[in-house]
Parts: C-alpha cells; sequence; structure tokens
C-alpha cells in the first residue's frame, strides 16, 4: 500500500517537476554547447515569438517531425523572447504541443547578439529553423515551414 502511495505521489508530482525545468536561460555562454553537433542524427532549433504568426504551426510540425524519428531528432524550441516573459512563453509551448521538450528563451540586454551567435547568416525573423547534423553540417530556413522545407529536414 505505501508504494502505491508512494507511486501516486511522484506521478502527480512528475508533470509539475517537468513543466518547471522546460523553459531555461539562453546567454551567450550557452550557445556554443547548443550549436555543438550532436553525436548521431540531427538537433533542429526552432527559433520563434510570441508575435510570430506562424511559429506555433511550425512548432507542431516539427514536433509531428521530431514523433516520426525520436532516435534521430532532437527537437529544441527557443524562444527569441526574454525569459521574463516565461508565463507567456511556456503557455504557447503548451498550446504548440511542445512544452515537453528542452525549451530555451533568450537572456540577454541585446537579443540581437544572440541572433548572430546563433547564426550570423540570419536576420532575426521567424519562425527560423536552424538544423544541425552530426557531420557539422548546417542549414538554415527562415519562414513557416512547407511540406518540402520538411522533408528537407528529415535525416
Amino acid at each position: 500500500m505505501r508504494r502505491a502511495r508512494l507511486a501516486a505521489l511522484l506521478a502527480l508530482a512528475l508533470p509539475a517537476c517537468v513543466h518547471a525545468a522546460s523553459l531555461t536561460a539562453l546567454s551567450a555562454a550557452d550557445v556554443p554547447a547548443l550549436l555543438k553537433p550532436p553525436a548521431r542524427g540531427e538537433r533542429i532549433i526552432a527559433l520563434w515569438a510570441l508575435d510570430c504568426a506562424y511559429c506555433e504551426a511550425n512548432l507542431r510540425a516539427l514536433a509531428g517531425l521530431q514523433h516520426a524519428h525520436p532516435g534521430e531528432i532532437e527537437l529544441v524550441p527557443v524562444a527569441t523572447d526574454d525569459i521574463a516573459q516565461r508565463d507567456a512563453l511556456e503557455q504557447r509551448l503548451q498550446q504548440a504541443g511542445v512544452a515537453g521538450y528542452p525549451a530555451r528563451a533568450y537572456a540577454e540586454a541585446t537579443p540581437d547578439r544572440l541572433d548572430y551567435l546563433i547564426d550570423p547568416r540570419w536576420g532575426g525573423e521567424t519562425p527560423r529553423t536552424l538544423v544541425i547534423r552530426a557531420d557539422g553540417t548546417r542549414l538554415g530556413i527562415s519562414g513557416a515551414l512547407s511540406a518540402a522545407g520538411l522533408r528537407k529536414l528529415q535525416p
């Protein structure tokens, strides 16, 4: 009986822990680790913003792609909004169905600097999808992903 009660308490507490840790700050010092090629497969960095009309659909599409290739794709949503807007950001992640992913949000006084560090060829427009493959190659796509764009991302 004790084990069942303990298991029930853990089951109730786990979603709260996962939700609390789902959004972390991204500073300039964190960018090299974010951009490091994965050991295998690819890391997809989904850059998005609260005021972006197409970002939620992009996040949903990328989550679907990751679900289709779970061992090959690591999805990391990165909000270009300040981490101080945590509540709104977490709500949008929940609405987009990506609340369980290791999401990040900008935590720098100069967000343009983070934009440049993440991708020097990026002008800051959202949505932006950056693919980093295990072999070190990269692909950046700005704008809403079409079916053809999603096919380009498949491993």
